[in-house]
């Protein structure tokens, strides 16, 4: 499954980003802050069930039928999996926008 390769990628970044905080601020408390963050931010990516989100905004509130989940997965590409859609991307530039700049506030200090 390719979201089991890019989880476990994610995860040796984030351990390897981990110990270059640690290195540099001899911290414990930013370390752990930073893996929070991290997993949060990893966990908000790569776990979600796209197939349910991908959907028009308006049909979230009603579960997705068997046979859309079979019908959308055979009508898209490797191209259209990676289409954006304006709600995602501001509400994820703005959650993690933020939690990147009050992270970077706590480790900078």
């Amino acid at each position: 499954m390719a979201n089991d390769v890019a989880l476990r990628s994610a995860l040796v970044w984030l351990a390897a980003v981990v110990v270059v905080v640690g290195i540099c601020t001899f911290s414990f408390k930013k370390m752990i802050a930073t893996y929070i963050v991290g997993i949060l931010g990893i966990s908000g990516l790569l776990l979600p069930d796209w197939g349910y989100f991908d959907r028009d905004f308006s049909r979230w509130t009603t579960p997705v039928e068997s046979h859309e989940r079979v019908s959308e997965t055979a009508q898209r590409s490797a191209f259209s999996r990676l289409m954006h859609h304006p709600l995602r991307v501001i509400v994820y530039s703005t959650v993690y926008g933020f939690a990147l700049y009050k992270w970077w506030m706590f480790v900078s200090k």
